[in-house]
Formats: C-alpha cells, structure tokens, sequence
C-alpha cells in the first residue's frame, strides 16, 4: 500500500503536542492588530486545543503526526 500525503495546508495550520493533542491558533491574530489593546494581542499568542468534533477529520490530514 502506498504512503498517504500529508495535507500541507493543515500541516502549517495545526501543532500535535507530544501526548497526541491537536493545537490550533485563534483567528484576528494579524490583520488590524495595532488597533487592538496590549492585553487582546496576548491572548492571541496562546494555542488552544481544536474541537473534539474536528479531532478526526484532522487526524486523516495528516496520518503521521
């Protein structure tokens, strides 16, 4: 059988942590960031975890990871 593609559109998108969690980035992080106060421009620099809903889907994207 053959070696499955990695989907790099969600390769550059999503981080798999070492105990298998799919981490995400929010959204808004760079577009009209300056007008954003220092505290909401902090927040966007934590990862947070994908839904448990969109944990399969992606794990077909990228079958190595």
């Amino acid at each position: 059988m053959p070696k499955m593609k990695t989907h790099k559109g969600a390769k550059g998108r999503f981080h798999v942590t070492g105990t298998g969690k799919i981490l995400r980035t929010k959204c808004g992080k760079s577009h009209f960031r300056r007008r954003k106060a220092p505290r909401t421009k902090r927040l966007y620099d934590q990862l947070i975890a994908v839904s448990p809903a969109d944990v399969p889907r992606l794990r077909r994207l990228m079958p190595y990871s």
